[in-house]
This record gives structure tokens, sequence and C-alpha cells, in this order.
């Protein structure tokens, strides 16, 4: 059974970029070598993996990395720090007063 993989990548600027791949370390090295200059992480390298997930069923991948991508910045760390308790908290639309 193939697994794929949804992951977030840190990178020098402190941002996060969101991906999916079958192929997670190849994918990874891409990243850091800079193989193609379009893409979002080239001029932010260098860039650290800080988190992955693993999937079996690739349409389940891709709606993880979709949503993970609208996340704000708050609840990206919280996955990555493995806070899954604050999760819904973080989802919470913030009204003003």
């Amino acid at each position: 059974m193939k697994t794929y993989y949804v992951y977030i990548l840190e990178c020098s600027d402190k941002s996060y970029y969101t991906g999916f791949t079958s192929k997670l370390q190849a994918r990874v090295i891409e990243h850091q070598t800079g193989k193609y200059p379009d893409s979002y992480t080239h001029n932010r390298r260098p860039i650290k993996l800080v988190f992955h997930a693993e999937f079996t069923n690739p349409n389940q991948a891709i709606e993880s990395e979709k949503q993970i991508k609208k996340w704000s910045r708050a609840k990206k760390e919280a996955l990555i720090n493995n806070a899954f308790e604050n999760l819904p908290n973080l989802s919470k639309k913030k009204f003003k007063d």
C-alpha cells in the first residue's frame, strides 16, 4: 500500500509552507536544494521539516493539506507542537466588542 504525506516546512523567514507528496525525503531535498526556482520555498531557504502526517488514501491527504493551508499560524504551531487540545479553541472566530 502506498503512503502519502502532508508536511509543513519552516522557512528561513519563519513562514510555513504546507505540501503533499508520496516521497517525503525526496521532496524535502528538492525544497532544500531549490530545485524549482519559482517555488515558494526557493528564496526562503534554508528550510526545516517541522511536521508530517502519513495517509494511505491520497484524497484524504490532499484534503488535509488544503485544510491546513487555510489555518492560522497559531493553529499550525499547535499542530507542529502536538498541542492537539488547543486546535478547537484556535478555530473559533474572534468577535470585536
